[in-house]
């Protein structure tokens, strides 16, 4: 059953703009990087979260700065919504030394370990068990952190999926796995590929709550998420969300979308979750439209700035090819 709005928390006006300016900051963000890397300024591979906003959103604004957050490759609205700095995030596509990642990791290895945003990983599914550990350590240090562990549809028929899930569910740790149903691993359909279309269910071989939430409504997500932490924080053990949502570009940025088609499209660029929570939030008298374009507008800039940034920004110096490889201990450990 996806949330009722019934069920729903209350959230102040201001939580709702900071919401708004979320999405429409990763919004921003994404769509102006395929003119950047057709230019050259990009390297690598690139996966756009454009459409998902509400997920990463949601999701963010249900925990506190101290819980954890780790994801796949499509991860730049992630660490966003996390509350990364623009220009940083930008500086690491363009692989810049004052990148997240000092330039090395480039658009598929975001990491910040001060916003204990613990990496985005190329492997498909490689980094649900790196989620369990997190939370294991959560819970042998006796703290009150909760993981938020993001993954794509395709990672729900990997192994590495089942045992993570048999291993959060033995131990207890304070996981929440949030499984962005976006329809396809990479062009190929979910009911295609699964033999469990509705993939929430999947939680049930392990007797760990599992529940479906609508992915396209930032509020939904925020709830369903917000119920997750608080019974992980408590001791609950671990849920498993899936939250039913759609990318508006190809898998990466060298992918058509030619499956997907025009009709489909149309339909969910009817359910873009960025101007719906426009269109309620003038509703509620939250805010004007000329409010919510002036917003939109400063965001334009902060993005813009960022890619000044970013442009600015020095190469990383030969000399960081021998550092990040292995961890340093200090000389106190020795």
């Amino acid at each position: 059953m996806m949330n009722s709005k019934s069920e729903r928390t209350a959230l102040q006006p201001g939580e709702l703009l900071a919401m708004y300016r979320s999405m429409v900051r990763i919004r921003e963000f994404e769509e102006a990087c395929p003119k950047l890397y057709s230019e050259g300024k990009m390297g690598g591979f690139l996966h756009l979260y454009s459409g998902q906003e509400a997920v990463a959103v949601g999701a963010a604004a249900a925990i506190g700065r101290d819980d954890y957050m780790i994801g796949a490759y499509r991860e730049h609205g992630l660490l966003l919504a996390k509350g990364a700095a623009p220009g940083r995030v930008m500086a690491e596509l363009f692989g810049r030394s004052t990148g997240v990642s000092k330039g090395k990791g480039g658009s598929m290895h975001l990491g910040d370990a001060g916003l204990r945003f613990m990496g985005g990983y190329g492997i498909v599914g490689g980094h649900l068990p790196l989620a369990v550990g997190i939370g294991y350590a959560i819970q042998y240090r006796e703290s009150a952190e909760v993981v938020i562990c993001f993954f794509g549809d395709g990672a729900t028929n990997q192994g590495v999926f089942h045992e993570a899930m048999n291993m959060a569910a033995l131990y207890h740790v304070p996981v929440v796995f949030v499984c962005e149903n976006n329809g396809y691993g990479i062009g190929t359909s979910v009911s295609r590929a699964s033999a469990v279309t509705e993939l929430y269910k999947k939680s049930c071989a392990y007797e760990t709550p599992g529940k479906k939430v609508d992915g396209m409504d930032v509020l939904a997500v925020y709830e369903a998420v917000r119920q997750a932490a608080d019974n992980a924080r408590e001791g609950g053990g671990p849920t498993y969300i899936e939250a039913i949502t759609y990318r508006f570009r190809g898998h990466s940025i060298s992918d058509p979308g030619t499956y997907r088609s025009e009709q489909e499209k149309k339909l969910w660029q009817e359910r873009d979750p960025i101007p719906n929570f426009a269109a309620s939030l003038i509703k509620q008298g939250v805010a004007s439209a000329e409010e919510l374009e002036r917003l939109r507008a400063e965001e334009r800039e902060v993005i813009a700035q960022a890619i000044r940034f970013a442009e600015e920004s020095p190469e990383p110096a030969l000399e960081e090819l021998w550092t990040d490889v292995y961890a340093e201990a200090s000389r106190a450990e020795h």
